[in-house]
């Protein structure tokens, strides 16, 4: 529920959380610190992040940036990096530029400190009829397309100063891996047109091996389900969350495995409207969902579940911040030492003209 102190509108309450630092009570129970413009790239289009709170106390944020618009070849994965907890970030440093369109940039820090950045390459940009699009595709020939066209991890050894060369994988997701209590590495992805995978890697990202798939109900189209997104809730029992997206029907879905990723339920729906999902597990044992909402009003969402994902408090979700248009989303949250919250997403705010990379600082007040 939203508090009911405040009854401004959708726009008013917009521009006044967009001129920067505030602290007001947005959604219930939670008090918004403060909104800021992580990466603002001048007439440049920025997409699909994710962030880590690394054991050094630093947030790496990384994303799809130096785009033309939502599609187009020249995507790159970006990283900014904040040693003051989401205040200030260092300009945004290229790790991947393929001659393909490198989207949706997701990142973790393994146990052994390694840092791991996922994403995946597309021609999709090929299908639009733009002259400068279609000369550099026509410069592209077929060993290039084969080389580079997949799903992709790198690694990181010295904490993302350097990073060894791309590993493929067989699924793709926004957010990417997660690593389990057992040091595995499990990515729940997406294989186009009609598969949501599991994978695993027991040498810390080095090699990958499928190890099951989340099933579909006979009543749904596997077409309508993509971007997925796991937790663990406890050693051995996880939830993944995916985004659904039939015309009129875009809640979240849910399957659990309690075999460590191995089987898994029949995908259902939460309740949830809004893709796509990132998930985590906050130091109370909540889990909290995090995504985006693409019709009026628009925004970043999150909402809770207090009984390891059985349910969710749909009606109190969260509002993280609001947004002008649809064209947003992919927020992904961390829990800093303090218990508040750092959501990453992109958007547009009141003065930018493209999307860029911003970050909301928050907390819950019990």
């Amino acid at each position: 529920m939203y508090c009911r102190s405040f009854k401004f509108s959708i726009i008013t309450l917009y521009s006044l959380l967009s001129i920067g630092t505030v602290s007001v009570a947005y959604s219930k129970d939670v008090t918004i610190i403060s909104h800021k413009v992580i990466c603002e790239e001048p007439n440049r289009y920025i997409g699909w992040p994710t962030v880590v709170y690394t054991k050094k106390g630093e947030l790496l944020a990384v994303f799809s940036g130096d785009r033309d618009e939502h599609v187009c070849p020249w995507g790159k994965t970006q990283i900014v990096r904040s040693k003051d907890l989401g205040n200030t970030w260092t300009k945004p440093i290229t790790i991947n530029n393929t001659p393909l369109d490198d989207r949706d940039a997701g990142i973790i820090e393994t146990q052994k400190g390694t840092l791991l950045v996922s994403w995946f390459t597309s021609l999709y940009f090929e299908t639009h009829n733009n002259p400068l699009w279609k000369r550099h595709s026509e410069k592209i020939d077929n060993k290039t397309r084969q080389k580079w066209l997949g799903n992709w991890v790198r690694r990181s050894l010295d904490g993302g100063t350097t990073w060894e060369e791309p590993i493929r994988t067989h699924f793709s997701a926004p957010h990417g891996p997660i690593q389990l209590q057992d040091g595995r590495l499990l990515y729940v992805g997406w294989n186009a047109p009609d598969k949501i995978g599991v994978e695993e890697s027991r040498d810390d990202g080095l090699s990958w091996q499928v190890i099951g798939a989340i099933p579909i109900s006979s009543t749904e189209q596997a077409k309508y389900f993509t971007e997925p997104h796991v937790v663990e809730v406890e050693k051995g029992k996880l939830i993944a969350l995916m985004r659904y997206e039939e015309p009129n029907e875009e809640f979240l879905h849910q399957s659990e495995s309690s075999n460590g990723g191995k089987t898994w339920s029949v995908a259902h729906s939460t309740g949830i409207w809004g893709f796509p999902p990132h998930v985590i597990k906050l130091k109370n044992g909540y889990l909290l969902a995090s995504f985006g909402r693409r019709k009026p009003p628009y925004g970043e969402h999150a909402c809770i579940s207090k009984d390891g994902g059985k349910s969710w408090d749909v009606e109190n979700e969260i509002i993280i911040n609001s947004a002008p248009n649809n064209d947003l989303g992919y927020p992904a949250s961390v829990q800093l030492d303090d218990n508040s919250i750092f959501t990453v997403y992109y958007q547009k705010n009141a003065q930018s003209k493209k999307t860029i990379l911003m970050g909301t600082h928050w907390r819950f007040d019990n």
